[in-house]
């Protein structure tokens, strides 16, 4: 298991991007809510960090994890952000539905962000069980929504470096 004694929360504070300038959008599916607001509650934590300003974070709230990657889409075309997060939680149940929304969110959020050019971060968890859902949402392996938040922030720093050095 990739997470066995990694905790997902551990990063150095001190070397985040500068996001005073950024514009964030992050779009929460209310499907599992306990587990989603628990990882956008680790986001916005780093977001803060990085000194991103409250009034350039845009939150979203969609049903659930299949409606995603559009409510991303309309962050860019809409609200102008430099990169989206997209929170969500799938938890494996006795049919197939499992792969099929996991499958149609990963990769309607890999579509998206390449149609806008900017960074669309996946932070939905795939989980066989609650226990694991938990364990990654606040609980023994940390937060994933501080890695994606991180991982946002480093990815819209990216962009605006290499956008910035390609007109200069």
């Amino acid at each position: 298991m990739a997470t066995d004694g990694k905790n997902l929360s551990l990063f150095d504070r001190h070397n985040l991007p500068d996001g005073a300038h950024f514009r964030v959008g992050i779009v929460v599916s209310e499907w599992n809510e306990p587990i989603t607001t628990a990882l956008l509650h680790g986001a916005l934590e780093v977001f803060a960090s990085a000194g991103v300003p409250d009034d350039h974070l845009v939150i979203q709230r969609v049903p659930g994890a299949f409606e995603l990657p559009l409510a991303a889409q309309w962050l860019f075309e809409q609200k102008g952000t430099d990169g989206v997060l997209v929170v969500g939680s799938v938890i494996r149940g006795e049919t197939p539905h499992f792969d099929f929304v996991c499958n149609a969110c990963a990769q309607g959020v890999m579509q998206v962000g390449l149609k806008a050019g900017k960074p669309v971060v996946f932070c939905v968890l795939t989980d066989e069980n609650w226990d694991q859902a938990r364990d990654r949402s606040g609980g023994k392996h940390g937060n994933k929504g501080i890695e994606c938040a991180v991982a946002c922030l480093q990815m819209m720093h990216a962009r605006r470096v290499l956008t910035s050095s390609a007109t200069a």
